[in-house]
């Protein structure tokens, strides 16, 4: 018998006139043969037969139609060769796949679908509920947890927000610790648990292992007795595992594999292969995220990459350069995809979700751009306003000062990103109108006023010579995807917490990250307008117990558990100075990193909290 993929020219069928209508062609091969192997076989069941919509797959239901020739006799022999193996093995399994019809493989997909979701939601409720299945209804977990699941996985698709993690997360009990070594600037920080990767300005690639929360740590292992003992206390400094470094003297070495100049920014794919890197010297380099060792080093940019960001759930790769464009990457293939253009000055950061499409922020031509890469269109969102005059008379004495850069940019989702600027205020972004939705301004607050004697020379100065105090820029952002979290940072000490309101128009003031005490004013004021605070002498200096002393330079996190039902984890990076130069300058300031362990305070499963029970 001749196999499927050598067809013996004997066994062809010739092609048979339409005037011929004595001799009619057989339509079904596959019939032919299981009814001579019935007469042969009587004790055997007949094969089951293909439903007749599977006769016009490969073109015109009319056999002598011309476009039908060779795929019809591929197609007759694939069907005999599925049905007499259907025959074979009809008493064991009952038939093979090949015989179902795409309506019953989407069914028999779904149920298995439905069938993994309710093995983990079924398995988490009997950890909550110590194994006791009599517990939960399974009629509830159907229709309360089941169903939840399947609109989160069907919004998260579609690139919409559906988690509202703020009134969940407590921000004032999360806990930090400092890890340090000898480095100069930490200028950025990514993470894909349980591992960060930070770069500094003196070439330094660090890759680190984050600890377990607490409660996971110390346990006792299988086969052995629970020791009397109290545990030792967990673990909170992160361990260094891996470090690399380039070399400045290889400036002029284009074969070299590594970096020659500072590097400014890293990201990390999220499914831990890959770790990249890119600074002044024109180069991005790919490292093996296990080993850090260089596997290609790309320098198609003409000038600094500032900015670094990976596309969700895969690895394509997208870099924004001081050379006004943003390429994109393969890292699958190692390889250069393409280029955009319409940036007027240096892209200094850029951020991607899910969909093929990624969104930059041009510095000083104040533009934020949509790129739809499919498409190969883009939008293009204008900012560059000053900050609104309010009637309000505690707002009057406030600095009103022009956006004159945007800095940051961080996606929530697929319609709605946030943007940080050098006047300290954060935009509300929505891809269907080119003007922000919301401005906050003077997030991080002004820098304390300059003295008299510093502004002038003279006995008696006049106070009118004192400048006016400037904002804290925006100098970090990051936001939990498809939530309505955002952090900001700036060099006032603090990591803050924003959020989106319940009708996505408004940003809202949450708190502060760590036990440093919650921002003034931080619940929206009745009487005030856009994100207006009443002025402060607080918000103007920096707290003596704040956790963070120097400027944060990035912020990366991840979620803890199964949908972040342990919390969530923010690795920081500081350093005395501003990544990009030495113009400011944090007296007192730090080079390393912070680890923010942020608690879920209450996660509620069919209807009932956690540590709950129904009576």
């Amino acid at each position: 018998m001749s196999s499927f993929f050598t067809l013996p020219s004997a066994k062809k069928r010739k092609r048979i006139d339409g005037s011929n209508s004595n001799s009619t062609p057989k339509k079904r091969i596959a019939s032919s043969s299981s009814t001579s192997k019935s007469t042969s076989k009587p004790s055997s069941k007949p094969a089951p037969r293909r439903p007749q919509r599977d006769e016009s797959i490969s073109g015109s239901d009319d056999e002598s139609h011309g476009g039908r020739g060779a795929r019809d006799d591929d197609m007759d022999l694939d069907l005999e060769n599925g049905a007499s193996s259907s025959d074979e093995g009809e008493e064991g399994d009952g038939g093979s796949d090949e015989e179902e019809t795409a309506a019953e493989r989407r069914l028999r997909l779904a149920e298995r679908y439905l069938s993994n979701i309710r093995g983990e939601v079924e398995a988490s409720t009997d950890t909550g509920a110590n194994a006791d299945p009599s517990f939960f209804d399974a009629e509830e977990i159907d229709r309360d947890l089941i169903a939840e699941r399947l609109i989160e996985d069907v919004a998260e698709s579609k690139g919409r927000m559906y988690r509202n993690l703020a009134a969940e997360l407590d921000f004032d009990s999360a806990t930090h610790s400092w890890f340090r070594w000898n480095s100069e600037t930490v200028t950025s920080v990514a993470t894909c648990a349980p591992w960060a990767y930070t770069v500094t300005r003196d070439l330094g690639l660090s890759k680190w292992r984050i600890q377990d929360l607490p409660s996971q740590q110390w346990l006792p292992k299988k086969g052995k007795k629970k020791s009397k003992k109290p545990p030792p206390p967990p673990k909170r400094k992160p361990e260094q595992v891996k470090f690399v470094r380039g070399d400045k003297r290889e400036i002029k070495n284009n074969g070299y594999q590594g970096h020659v100049d500072t590097i400014l920014t890293v990201a990390a794919s999220q499914d831990g292969k890959f770790v990249v890197t890119g600074g002044k010297d024109r180069r991005i380099v790919v490292w093996d995220a296990e080993t850090l060792k260089c596997l290609r080093v790309f320098s198609q940019h003409r000038d600094s990459v500032y900015g670094l960001a990976f596309r969700r759930g895969t690895n394509q790769l997208y870099s924004a350069s001081k050379d006004r464009t943003i390429k994109i990457w393969s890292l699958d293939e190692l390889a250069y995809v393409e280029t955009l253009f319409g940036h007027q000055d240096e892209v200094v950061d850029v951020s991607a979700l899910a969909q093929e499409r990624c969104i930059s922020v041009g510095a000083r031509d104040r533009t934020a751009r949509l790129w739809k890469v499919v498409e190969e269109t883009q939008l293009v969102f204008r900012g560059g306003g000053a900050e609104k005059k309010s009637r309000s008379k505690s707002t009057s004495s406030r600095p009103s000062v022009q956006e004159g850069s945007i800095d940051r940019v961080a996606m929530i989702d697929e319609e709605m990103f946030v943007t940080g600027s050098d006047n300290g205020s954060l935009s509300l972004w929505v891809v269907h109108k080119k003007k922000p939705l919301f401005v906050l301004p003077l997030c991080h607050g002004v820098d304390p006023a300059l003295k008299v004697e510093d502004v002038s020379a003279e006995k008696t100065p006049d106070e009118k010579v004192i400048p006016q105090p400037t904002p804290r820029w925006i100098t970090a952002l990051a936001t939990i995807p498809y939530s309505d979290v955002i952090l900001t940072g700036s060099w006032d000490g603090e990591v803050r917490a924003w959020r989106v309101s319940e009708d996505k128009k408004r940003i809202e003031a949450v708190g502060t990250l760590g036990p440093s005490g919650i921002i003034p004013f931080s619940r929206p004021h009745s009487e005030l307008q856009n994100g207006d605070a009443p002025s402060s002498e607080n918000t103007d200096q920096v707290s003596l117990t704040a956790p963070v002393r120097g400027v944060i330079n990035d912020i990366s996190l991840f979620e803890r558990g199964d949908r972040g039902k342990d919390g969530v984890c923010v690795v920081v990076a500081v350093g005395k100075e501003h990544r990009m130069g030495r113009w400011k300058k944090v007296d007192g300031g730090k080079n390393g990193g912070v680890v923010f362990e942020i608690p879920r305070v209450e996660v509620k499963m069919n209807g009932v909290a956690e540590g709950e029970t129904e009576e």
